[in-house]
């Protein structure tokens, strides 16, 4: 919970007339280590989605995903340059996107704030379950690469490419 508070994931405000809050659970997971113990206990706030409702809560949901020729191509160039190859997880990715609707969301069970009963939660950051939540991950994503100085690749729109080289580095690595 105050991983989500700092996150500025909601606000607590009065329900507007005419809407409808959606519901939300907790999910607990159990973590086991390598050695069969258990390693630490976590629970994820989780939006019930399937209640949300075409062009009233959500507009868009798609989020581009790499196409198998890029990945294919991106593993040919790292193995004949004998570059290394990283991996990464954004940890709690969807929790970073920027909603653009008006969603609200009932308080989590549990967590009903004292002298706030009858308000509800306006997200402002997507949860898991809500339906936009990738196409909101992705737009953050994006816009930060691109800050960074990438652009988007027109033919796959999940690769973002460097906008220039200097020929300096790209003569001196043999490119």
């Amino acid at each position: 919970m105050e991983a989500l508070e700092n996150n500025g994931t909601w606000e607590l405000v009065p329900l507007s007339p005419g809407k409808t809050p959606m519901t939300c659970r907790w999910v607990y997971t159990v973590k086991v280590g390598p050695n069969g113990e258990v390693d630490r206990l976590k629970a994820r706030l989780v939006a019930k989605g399937y209640t949300q409702i075409y062009d009233l809560d959500y507009c868009d949901t798609f989020s581009p995903v790499a196409k198998i020729t890029s990945v294919r191509l991106f593993l040919a160039m790292t193995a004949m340059r004998h570059w290394p190859l990283h991996q990464l997880d954004i940890k709690n990715a969807f929790l970073h996107g920027d909603l653009d609707e008006d969603i609200y969301m009932e308080q989590p069970p549990g967590f009903v704030a004292q002298g706030e009963y009858g308000h509800v939660c306006k997200l402002h950051r997507s949860l898991y379950g809500l339906k936009q939540s990738p196409q909101a991950w992705f737009g953050n994503f994006s816009h930060v690469v691109q800050l960074f100085g990438l652009k988007q690749s027109k033919a796959d729109h999940s690769v973002f490419l460097l906008s220039y080289i200097p020929w300096k580095v790209y003569l001196s690595n043999g490119l």
